[in-house]
């Protein structure tokens, strides 16, 4: 595990070298669904940071016996809004909010905690009609409407683009959020803070680096197959 942790990390600052970035600009999410809770452990000590969670009720297990470990949560799957208060309770970041009735549910859940959430906005970029995501189109607006919540912060954009077995044809879909979050940023809306692009996964994330991803979200090079 801790290998491979340093491995991953090694190549991410070899990417953002290579583009003139500062390696601490990028961050390792270790996506850590389908693995029990020692293995998460593992992950910790070996030095994962930031783990990524897909699922409410797995992620709870994990969160229960392991908040108390030195590391981060996040929320990267879809996220249903009867589940918005366990998101709250548990996640640092939620990478996977596409619509402002589910920003309203997760600021009225953060408010009963006195919390300020930090979320980003999904976006479809590809269109497909299997992701969830708001329409680049669409987002701007979103992002205007999710910022005047009292206890919900947007701290950036999240993306996932189709599959490819080469990397470099997902880079314009990278290339494509990084400029969505430069047009919305020049927008100067009040109560956001467009600092984070959470966008490469295990097989494009170099790619991903290079077009401007802060947050990588990595799981089979880490815990190897799912269970």
């Amino acid at each position: 595990m801790k290998e491979r942790l340093e491995r991953i990390k090694l190549r991410i600052a070899a990417a953002a070298q290579d583009c003139g970035r500062n390696a601490a600009d990028v961050r390792l999410v270790a996506v850590s669904k389908t693995m029990d809770a020692r293995r998460v452990a593992e992950a910790i000590d070996a030095g994962a940071e930031i783990l990524g969670e897909n699922y409410i009720q797995e992620a709870r297990d994990k969160f229960n016996a392991l908040y108390d470990r030195p590391a981060q949560w996040h929320f990267i799957g879809h996220l249903q809004s009867n589940k918005a208060k366990y998101a709250v309770r548990m996640f640092d970041l939620i990478h996977s909010v596409d619509s402002l009735k589910l920003a309203g549910v997760l600021d009225k859940e953060a408010r009963k905690r006195d919390k300020v959430q930090d979320i980003l906005i999904q976006v479809n970029i590809s269109r497909e009609e299997t992701k969830s995501g708001i329409d680049a189109t669409e987002a701007i607006e979103l992002v205007r409407q999710v910022g005047q919540l009292k206890h919900i912060c947007v701290k950036g954009l999240m993306t996932m683009p189709p599959f490819f077995d080469d990397p470099e044809r997902a880079r314009p879909f990278f290339r494509e959020l990084a400029r969505l979050r430069d047009r919305i940023a020049a927008a100067g809306i009040p109560g956001v803070q467009l600092t984070e692009l959470s966008m490469g996964m295990t097989g494009d994330f170099e790619a991903a680096i290079a077009e401007g991803a802060t947050l990588v979200r990595i799981g089979t090079a880490i815990f190897g197959a799912r269970q």
